[in-house]
Parts: C-alpha cells; sequence; structure tokens
C-alpha cells in the first residue's frame, strides 16, 4: 500500500467516525448512563399504595431524565473528547485495518475471512492502546450528572482529577474491557466484508449481462450501509457485556478493578440482565452510526481514489 493510500484511509476514516459521533451523541451519553451502576428510586402504585423500589430506568425514563434535571446541553456531554478521539481512532484503525488486510493478502487467501479476522483484531488492538485516555474522559463527562444551573466539569477538570487520583494509570483503566470487545470488531468486519463482497459479485454478474459501466451509483451506498447496518447489529449483541464492564472500569472509585472481577462483581450484585442494560439504546444509536460512518468512509475513499 502507498502512503497516498494510507493518507486516503485515514482522513476517510477520520470523516466516518466524525459523522457519526455527532449525529448519534445523545443516544451515546443515554446508553452510557444506563451502562454505569448508578440506579433511580422509582415510585411504583400498586393497588392504590405507592411504595418505593430501586430499579434502573428504561431508555426513555433515562432521557427524560437527563431532560427535565439536567437540560438538553447535557445529552451533548462529552462530545469535545468525542469529536478529539473519534477522528484520530477511526483513522487509526481503518488505516492499521487496511494496511494489514493488504500485507495479509500476500500471505493468505486474498480478502479469506482469515485474512478478515486478522486484519480486523489488530487494528482494533492498536486503535484501543492508542486513544483509550480519551474514551475514559468522555466516559467521565457523560456520567457527570448535574442539576440545571450547577457548574459542569470541564474535560481539563475531568484529567487533573484522574491524574490526583490515579495517576497515568488511571488514564488506562477499561482497556482490558475495550479489548475484550475486539471480538466485536472482528465478527463485524467478518460479517460486513462477505456481504460487500457478494453485494459487489451479485452488480458485477448483472452488469456483465447488461454489458453496463460498473461505476459506483447510490444503491452502491446503501446496500454498504445497509451490510454495516446487518453486521453490527449481530456483532453487538453477541458482545455487548464487555461495554457495560468497560464502563463501571470507568468510573470514578475502586469498586471495579479488574475486568473477571467486575464481570462477577456484577453478575452477583445484579444478575445476568444487567450485562445488557442499555443494550436496546447501544443498538438504536450504534446501527446507524456504523452504517453512517462506513458507507462515508466508502464515499470518501471513492471520492478521493477517483
Amino acid at each position: 500500500m502507498s502512503q497516498r493510500d494510507t493518507l486516503v484511509h485515514l482522513f476517510a476514516g477520520g470523516c466516518g467516525g466524525t459523522v457519526g459521533a455527532i449525529l448519534t451523541c445523545p443516544l451515546e451519553v443515554v446508553k452510557t448512563r444506563l451502562q454505569s451502576s448508578s440506579v433511580t428510586l422509582c415510585i411504583c402504585t400498586v393497588n392504590g399504595a405507592s411504595m418505593a423500589r430501586v430499579a434502573p430506568p428504561g431508555p426513555l425514563h433515562c432521557l427524560r431524565l437527563i431532560l427535565e434535571k439536567e437540560g438538553p446541553r447535557s445529552l451533548f456531554r462529552g462530545l469535545g473528547p468525542n469529536l478529539i478521539g473519534v477522528a484520530p481512532s477511526r483513522a487509526i484503525y481503518f488505516a492499521a485495518y487496511s494496511s494489514t488486510k493488504e500485507r495479509l493478502n500476500c500471505v493468505f487467501e486474498p480478502d479469506s475471512t482469515q485474512v478478515h479476522m486478522t486484519s480486523a483484531g489488530i487494528a482494533g488492538f492498536t486503535a484501543i492502546t492508542a486513544t483509550n485516555p480519551i474514551w475514559l474522559i468522555k466516559t467521565r463527562l457523560q456520567l457527570d450528572a448535574r442539576n440545571r444551573g450547577e457548574r459542569r466539569m470541564n474535560a481539563f477538570e475531568c484529567v487533573r482529577r484522574v491524574y490526583q487520583t490515579d495517576g497515568l494509570r488511571g488514564f488506562y483503566r477499561g482497556m482490558s474491557a475495550s479489548y475484550a470487545g475486539i471480538s466485536e470488531t472482528v465478527i463485524h468486519f467478518v460479517i460486513y466484508e462477505s456481504i460487500k463482497r457478494r453485494l459487489l459479485e451479485a452488480k458485477a454478474a448483472t452488469h456483465m449481462d447488461e454489458h453496463e459501466d460498473t461505476a459506483k451509483d447510490a444503491s452502491d451506498f446503501v446496500g454498504m450501509m445497509l451490510a454495516a447496518a446487518t453486521s453490527k447489529t449481530c456483532a453487538t449483541s453477541i458482545a455487548y457485556p464487555h461495554e457495560v464492564i468497560r464502563t463501571r472500569l470507568r468510573e470514578e472509585g475502586n469498586k471495579y478493578r479488574a475486568f473477571f472481577q467486575s464481570l462477577n462483581l456484577v453478575i452477583r450484585e445484579e444478575s445476568y440482565r444487567a450485562l445488557y442494560r442499555g443494550l436496546t439504546t447501544h443498538l438504536v444509536r450504534q446501527i446507524p452510526n456504523t452504517a453512517i460512518m462506513m458507507c462515508t468512509y466508502e464515499f470518501v475513499v471513492y471520492l478521493l481514489d477517483g
């Protein structure tokens, strides 16, 4: 792969990640709140009598609480670090993925499942290691619930607080869960590349019969969006618990210290269902985010490659 090709994938990956992050930020905030260990006191009415119980809120209830107590601006908490991190993260990811795939195609069967899985795994590991401190700050800001009128913690204050509390190691909390989440990325790209290849083969066969030009058109990008949405749905549903554990590890305090310790603690205290808290919101956010990101990525690559 030439230096120009690498820069194209870097730029395209950054553009895709940025567009997706901006459009889906409110859902990201709701999802993070649902994944956290905080609970809400709900007042339930049974046979005319009121009784209090502690239970995690649903997505709509959580959204309403944020709007009522904190205001609409809170739905964009953490957007700054998100925008700072998403471009380099996705740029590093896509560049590493494309570069690794190019090299492995010379070793294994070109564009095989083995190539896609290995490339996705290496790309995920590279991006996670490089950008974890940014995502930790983003999560802390999203979990920082303040009532209307209260002064909100900004990113610089959050950085200072993390460093004073845990030192440099504090910026890498949750990285073990992110490494576990590489499995989601691998599953996603294997399914995505498979669907994409089948779509291209189907189009090539059609145009071969009709003797038409095989240049990309709007239907190709729609197909890529559907392929990305389908693959991400499957991958997320399988690997979602790592998301909950990662959020718990990034919370303030020392209750959650390591991946398996946190996993056992969540199951023991809240049951297995807690490992899927926020899944609906995550899917509602992640599917359009991934579709937008992948479509933007493919479109920018297509434009720059001419």
